[in-house]
């Protein structure tokens, strides 16, 4: 159901009243991702809110409603020399071309690399518009930072998979493009990498991104580099390729162009049978890449967040593995999230949270009929069948 925007609201209480159980969707590209949710249900696309509302590169802030495609978003602001300082959604592609909409980007929350110098999605919304699912209208924040005040409605809608309310219109800070941007690719043996991990994050040097990076069961870290001066981003390379020479690790240094392609590490396959959402303790990670429950699977993760993807094939890793590595990432502080999983395979998505109560309790306020997403609430387990 794709309904025009002046018939949005309508459409939304004419669910209500008729107790229909449905879906909140932006343009649909990641709807099988996590737990499936309880048939029969309706998806209600919000792909025609797809305007960019207001930019104003003074502010360094850019207001969109929900269905705009990242792709044009970002797009949009280059041509004023700014950019949304997130990475583009798994399976998008290098230029993006497969982003999706900014709405379901909020929606599923998930911050890439560039969270090291940038933070999360959550932290660059300032503003929010939604219908509630008796669709009644309601906002949060402001359009410029210093508006922001009042109950924060922004945190629990990002990330919570559609479950709350359906987001129509969002308002996000923008960062000026660096001019100047390098990288580097460490490798060696796993505990010289820890040891210069360790020493990046506690240095005054701010790489955009410090990801371990594990292909073909090898890890590697990549740093990457930016700066408003050249030779200020020189002097850190120098400073990086100095440390990691003593730390016995190979160093090589990456163009703008092959930077981007080591970032996109994994997008080539954009629909693997296992796509899975790890989190840990950011001093666990040295430890969760030599698990041999990774084996066959590919993996990229935040160096700062502890936070990453691993994808692989059915073929090269059975559900009792990813089982086993879930055990791992909870006992060392995190999470398992399923993105994706192959066909007959029943692992629950996610499992319970120790605040499951209170999740519970936040979705009784904003969807008492339990209509929306129904079976997919972040932090509750799905019932198995």
């Amino acid at each position: 159901m794709t309904p025009e925007p002046s018939d949005l609201q309508a459409v939304v209480q004419d669910l209500h009243r008729r107790n229909v159980t449905w879906l909140p969707a932006g343009l649909g590209s990641r709807l099988d991702w996590g737990p499936p949710v309880a048939q029969p249900h309706t998806v209600l696309s919000c792909r025609r809110l797809n305007r960019i509302l207001e930019h104003n590169p003074g502010d360094f802030t850019i207001s969109v409603e929900a269905g705009t495609p990242l792709v044009e978003v970002q797009q949009a602001l280059a041509h004023h020399g700014q950019w949304l300082p997130v990475d583009w959604p798994w399976g998008s592609g290098p230029g993006g071309e497969a982003s999706g909409s900014v709405g379901g980007l909020v929606a599923r929350g998930q911050a890439g690399g560039y969270r090291q110098r940038y933070l999360g999605v959550r932290d660059q919304l300032i503003g929010i518009h939604l219908l509630r699912s008796d669709g009644v209208a309601a906002r949060a924040g402001g359009k410029v930072v210093k508006n922001v005040a009042g109950y924060d409605l922004m945190r629990p809608l990002c990330g919570s998979w559609g479950s709350l309310a359906l987001i129509t219109s969002v308002t996000l800070r923008t960062q000026p493009i660096p001019p100047h941007r390098q990288g580097l690719r460490l490798e060696g043996a796993s505990p010289a990498l820890g040891s210069f991990c360790r020493w990046l994050l506690g240095s005054s040097l701010s790489p955009e991104r410090l990801d371990w990076q594990r292909r073909g069961g090898e890890a590697s870290l990549l740093v990457s580099l930016a700066s408003i001066s050249a030779q200020t981003l020189q002097e850190q390379i120098a400073c990086i390729e100095a440390k990691a020479g003593g730390e016995g690790l190979g160093c090589g240094c990456l163009k703008p162009d092959a930077l981007a392609a080591a970032e996109c590490c994994g997008q080539g396959d954009p629909e693997p049978d296992w796509l899975l959402r790890l989190g840990v303790l950011p001093d666990r990670l040295p430890e969760l890449l030599e698990q041999r429950a990774l084996g066959g699977l590919e993996l990229v993760m935040g160096a700062g967040s502890g936070l990453g993807y691993a994808w692989g094939s059915a073929a090269a890793v059975p559900a009792h593995r990813v089982e086993s590595l879930r055990r791992h990432c909870q006992a060392a502080g995190g999470a398992l999230t399923l993105l994706r999983q192959p066909s007959g395979s029943s692992l629950p998505a996610w499992l319970d949270a120790p605040s499951r109560p209170l999740i519970e309790a936040l979705k009784r306020q904003f969807d008492p009929k339990q209509q929306l997403a129904r079976g997919r609430l972040p932090g509750v387990a799905p019932v198995a069948g």
